[in-house]
């Protein structure tokens, strides 16, 4: 049975980022999402054999088999980008929301935010921004610099929440290889169907392409669901800018594992049923428990920096489905440790020569 510390084996040594590398025509990266959710393609990757199947994301429910437990993370995005300009100067500044920073029971129209600010070496501690629109405006101030961005204090005139302001104001915050601005269609369009809980300032893409009516044929399958939350940071997605894949460091991120999803889980293992990830955020977060002896899995609220390259065993994940990744991220990692290198490698040289699209909006690929 699994078990033992949520800390994984030390991530192979030799392995260079630059293995991960791959060429990919820039016509590939998905702009838009598909016109009908749950119409992208789907490739299926042998875990074992490496053998690809071609087919659609609705074809998934026949893949599965009854008993396994399907697992999603359940997180929505928030209008995380505001656009604004500096006061006094009017020169303009765009702030991205990372993660709030809790001060405890306060005043709602004040709320302090670890952000990512552009431009970068202009906003220096003590500037000023507002960020306008209808209904009124949101100020903000850098307090400081943090290890993860900079500080910045949020407050509105009028006493207004701004939690209310950043959701009037704010702006999608579509991932940087998506070149187009954001469009209202995107606040619904970039979450999934399932989503509950709001704190992401990405998606966990791998789930955008469930419909309600392929999650209802699932069941019927005898397939059992449960859902996590990890919020997705800046972190799943920063670029990994060193040589050895062995020094990159991930972010913290807040995860929650409430008791349905422990008892779920819990049985699976005990039982010894596969339990599949949908995406990378989930694999992470299932990755990051504790597991006791006979499978035991117990309700909790935490933060992991867990990252997964090829070196790690995995103690919980045993099918995942996924998007198509960028070249040399820390999410093509995570797969190529689940199916392993050559396979992935292999696998994602024939998604370019299918025309397959890449990336948040693109198509999906079933590992089991």
């Amino acid at each position: 049975m699994r078990c033992g510390p949520s800390s994984p084996p030390a991530v192979s040594a030799s392995l260079r980022v630059s293995d991960f590398d791959f060429d990919l025509p820039q016509e590939l990266v998905a702009q838009e999402p598909p016109p009908t959710r749950g119409t992208s393609r789907l490739m299926h990757l042998g875990r074992e054999s490496g053998a690809i199947a071609h087919g659609v994301f609705s074809d998934l429910p026949s893949l599965l088999a009854p008993g396994d437990l399907l697992v999603l993370n359940d997180t929505r995005v928030f209008p995380a980008r505001l656009l604004g300009r500096r006061s006094p100067g009017g020169g303009a500044v765009e702030c991205l929301l990372a993660s709030r920073i809790d001060d405890g029971p306060g005043d709602p129209a004040r709320e302090t935010w670890v952000a990512l600010v552009n431009p970068g070496p202009r906003v220096k501690v003590g500037t000023r921004m507002v960020f306008e629109g209808a209904g009124g405006p949101l100020h903000g101030e850098v307090l400081e610099r943090g290890a993860q961005g900079r500080i910045v204090r949020l407050a509105t005139d009028d006493g207004t929440p701004v939690r209310d302001a950043v959701h009037r104001l704010g702006h999608i915050p579509l991932p940087p290889y998506i070149t187009r601005a954001d469009v209202p269609a995107d606040r619904e369009r970039y979450q999934t169907v399932y989503g509950q809980r709001e704190g992401s300032i990405a998606a966990p893409t791998a789930g955008l392409h469930f419909t309600p009516e392929l999650l209802a044929a699932i069941d019927q399958a005898g397939v059992e669901r449960t859902t996590i939350t990890l919020h997705v940071g800046y972190g799943t997605f920063q670029p990994v800018r060193v040589d050895l894949v062995s020094d990159h460091r991930m972010a913290r991120e807040e995860y929650e594992v409430g008791p349905d999803a422990a008892t779920a889980l819990t049985r699976a293992l005990a039982a010894g049923r596969r339990i599949v990830a949908v995406g990378t955020t989930t694999t992470r977060t299932l990755e990051s428990l504790d597991i006791g002896p006979s499978g035991e899995v117990w309700p909790r609220r935490g933060a992991t920096e867990i990252f997964i390259a090829p070196g790690h065993t995995f103690r919980v994940v045993g099918g995942l489905v996924t998007n198509f990744h960028v070249p040399r991220s820390s999410l093509l990692m995570l797969v190529s440790a689940f199916a392993g290198i050559e396979s992935v490698r292999h696998a994602y040289q024939q998604a370019v020569a299918e025309r397959y699209r890449f990336y948040s909006y693109g198509d999906a690929m079933v590992i089991l």
